[in-house]
């Protein structure tokens, strides 16, 4: 019984969730999607040489950086310090995009460490108690889904730190990019920075209620396995 009351919690908070924080990943995608922007955005080199301009402007010059045009998204692999940029040649939203990867380049280089070891572990405690389960081998289930719900809550802190921390500051590092390469017209840069502005006022709620979703979701399966 207690199973099925946390599942009906569960999807109640995701959905509350998600009408406080105005969930719709379509408006995200459409905003990111701006021909004027990116017509402009074009006048820029290659997402490599920005990227290396930002890692100087950062004085951080040991950052591995690789384009993948078959990665779904941008990112920095703090094990191996090695920045992947997407395929995103196309869009404005890049100048941003990369800025935000080269920051979480100098971030706490023990938070990031704790972030890549953490997530794995937190993710691989989740498979095994739900194989366990599956085969009736887990005992104390309540237990169990305590301790997951206590460590997505570290997870969730400290992922939200290094994203805020990233989110925040690339819009600031863009900007000056933008304005120092004196490419663009300062009413150009200006809307530029506006679609930055834009998208970030929506991305930052989605990527809080997208990582409190992933983590309903995990125990909602989890519960269900129990039921059955």
């Amino acid at each position: 019984m207690e199973f099925i009351i946390i599942i009906i919690v569960t999807i109640i908070l995701s959905v509350l969730l998600g009408y406080v924080f105005s969930f719709n990943k379509k408006k995200i995608l459409d905003l990111a999607k701006n021909e004027k922007l990116d017509e402009m955005a074009k006048k820029y080199p290659s997402n490599i040489e920005i990227c290396k301009k930002y890692l100087k402007k950062l004085n951080n010059k040991d950052v591995t950086i690789e384009e993948n045009k078959e990665a779904e998204a941008s990112l920095y692999i703090a094990i191996t310090n090695k920045i992947v940029i997407a395929n995103i040649n196309d869009t404005f939203t890049r100048i941003q995009t990369i800025a935000h990867e080269c920051l979480h380049s100098i971030q706490d280089r023990k938070i990031l460490i704790f972030n890549f070891a953490f997530s794995n572990i937190y993710l691989l405690y989740y498979v095994v108690i739900c194989v366990l389960e599956l085969f009736n081998l887990l005992p104390f289930k309540m237990m169990f889904l305590t301790i997951f719900l206590i460590a997505s809550l570290i997870n969730y802190v400290v992922r939200m730190y290094l994203e805020n921390d990233a989110m925040i500051k690339a819009r600031f590092l863009a900007k000056e990019y933008l304005e120092e390469e004196n490419t663009s017209t300062k009413e150009e840069i200006n809307e530029m920075v506006k679609g930055f502005d834009n998208l970030n006022n929506l991305g930052m709620k989605y990527i809080h209620y997208q990582f409190f979703l992933d983590c309903m979701l995990k125990v909602l399966i989890f519960s269900i396995i129990c039921i059955f």
